[in-house]
This record gives C-alpha cells, sequence and structure tokens, in this order.
C-alpha cells in the first residue's frame, strides 16, 4: 500500500534529490503543526527500502512533539529496509537530540548531500560535539 504525494504546507514540503527523498521542515514544530509533518514523513516512507533526508535546517523551534514524528518515521523506514538521515547545522537540534538520548538513533548530516555521494563519512557530523554553524564553526 502505497500512500498519494502529500502536498507542501507551511510546515513540510517533499521532493526528491537523486536517490533521495526530502523532506524540508520549516517554522516551529510542536503539537499544532507536528501532524503536518507526520504526513508528510508518512508518505515518503510507505515504499521499500525509502532514503530520507529530513531536512531541519529552516527550523527555529522544534519540541518532543517533533521528536516523536521523527522517531516513528525512521522506525518505520528501518522496518521496510530503508533509513532516515537528518539535515541539520542547528545547535538547538543538535542540543535537543542529545538531552533525549537521540544522537545515537540519528545520523546528522551538515547539509545536504551531492547527487555524486554515496554515503561515506566525509558528509557524516560528528556526534562528539554540535554540528558546524553555516561557516564551519563548531557552536
Amino acid at each position: 500500500m502505497h500512500s498519494e504525494p502529500v502536498a507542501a504546507n507551511r510546515f513540510a514540503r517533499s521532493y526528491t534529490l537523486g536517490p533521495f527523498t526530502v523532506v524540508e521542515v520549516s517554522g516551529e514544530i510542536d503539537m499544532a503543526s507536528a501532524g503536518s509533518v507526520a504526513a508528510h514523513l508518512e508518505a515518503v516512507t510507505d515504499r521499500p527500502a525509502p532514503d530520507v533526508l529530513v531536512d531541519l535546517r529552516p527550523v527555529v523551534f522544534f519540541d518532543c512533539s517533533g521528536l516523536r514524528v521523527l522517531c516513528r518515521a525512521e522506525t518505520r523506514a528501518r522496518e521496510r529496509g530503508g533509513r532516515l538521515r537528518l539535515v541539520s547545522d542547528r545547535p538547538h537540534i543538535h542540543h535537543l537530540l542529545r538531552a533525549a538520548g537521540l544522537l545515537t538513533r540519528f545520523q546528522l548530516l551538515p547539509e545536504l548531500p551531492s547527487l555524486d555521494w554515496r554515503g561515506d563519512e566525509t558528509m557524516e557530523a560528528s556526534t562528539d560535539g554540535p554540528p558546524p554553524d553555516r561557516k564551519g564553526r563548531h557552536v
């Protein structure tokens, strides 16, 4: 059973970038808006071996409601033989994941990979400290 594509809304939009499905999340993600993000994540993980990148760089606020949605989507992707990774250069996202004990569950990338990227370690963000900001500094 495959979900129909979900229309973009003010909190999420989905698109294809080479072999990846990107869900770009933006604004304030809380109890009121998490359902809008969940709809996109459910649709993109409802296929065999999804390779999903959740771009959190435009997010200005993210709480446990958003974390719950991410955890459900990551489990769903893994159960279907795929993966879900997070794209974020925002220290507040990194700190939230650390506080929730989720740094080891989610692979963090500092930016969207180039189309010729094959998953090598050069794109992976370290989980030892916060990700670099847009100028490459660790905050």
